[in-house]
């Protein structure tokens, strides 16, 4: 007879085995995530975090002299938070994926349950790759459109003309997206299955990050493809005011968990 191992004798795994997965698993995984959310209506979850978000960027256009130059990293920079923030939908699959009741009071348990120490490790792994980010897009705006003066910020219109119309713009422009690659390889490495893993296994941070980069490593062209998506679906759901991200992010949540599902031998 076969003896299932208890969830804490499982999280004491150093290595978990991976797959190789295509695009067909990309795919799979979507429409799983929209059978999820069409089963289990994510909208009315991030209905509260959409205007907040909206609050946010009119403040930050209101006050532009002094934070317009980070706009657009801060803005970029917000995506390395949709996997922490999407823990709920995570515990919501697993649970519907067993069969166990998955109704929203579940949505917070990943905050109150054994995996939560390791879940806020690993957001804050991410929260300091953040701040890395911001701290080199400021250096690089000073280091280019910041020494032609305050003037350049002067308003929204100099600024624009002082990315577009000068050496130094095209300079931050090309070396701050370089450099902005880098830190989304970064972050769709470490992030691509850890979260679902740390929901589902209650393993610890540095398990959970050290397989989502097996998984990215051995898989690039899927997981490059996978990051491909999720950017494009994000800038899809922002367009239209951020409304469309209380459609986006669940459905992202949700599809997640089924590539972290076909992408590590549980």
């Amino acid at each position: 007879m076969a003896i299932t191992q208890p969830a804490d004798l499982t999280s004491r795994r150093d290595e978990y085995e991976i797959r190789k997965i295509g695009f067909e698993d990309l795919r799979i995984s979507l429409r799983q995530g929209w059978e999820d959310f069409q089963a289990k209506r994510g909208d009315l979850v991030f209905i509260g975090f959409i205007y907040p978000l909206v609050v946010l960027f009119a403040i930050l256009i209101a006050s532009r002299v002094s934070i317009l130059p980070l706009l657009f990293p801060l803005l970029a920079g917000s995506v390395l938070f949709s996997p922490p923030l999407a823990s709920g939908f995570y515990e919501l699959a697993r649970r519907r994926e067993q069969g166990l009741d998955s109704r929203w009071r579940h949505f917070l348990d990943v905050v109150r349950g054994p995996s939560a120490p390791s879940l806020l490790d690993l957001t804050s792994v991410t929260a300091m790759l953040f701040l890395a980010w911001i701290a080199a897009a400021w250096f690089i705006y000073n280091s280019t459109v910041g020494t032609l003066g305050h003037e350049a910020v002067s308003s929204v219109g100099a600024f624009l003309n002082a990315v577009f119309g000068t050496s130094e713009g095209w300079s931050m422009i090309i070396i701050g997206n370089l450099v902005g690659l880098g830190f989304a390889i970064v972050a769709l490495a470490i992030s691509v299955v850890s979260f679902p893993m740390i929901i589902d296994k209650n393993v610890n941070w540095g398990i959970a990050l050290r397989t989502s980069v097996k998984v990215a490593w051995n898989n690039p062209v899927t997981v490059a493809a996978w990051g491909l998506i999720v950017v494009a679906l994000l800038i899809l759901g922002a367009l239209p005011g951020l409304v469309g991200l209380a459609v986006v992010l669940p459905l992202l949540g949700y599809a997640t968990w089924h590539l972290y599902t076909r992408a590590v031998v549980r």
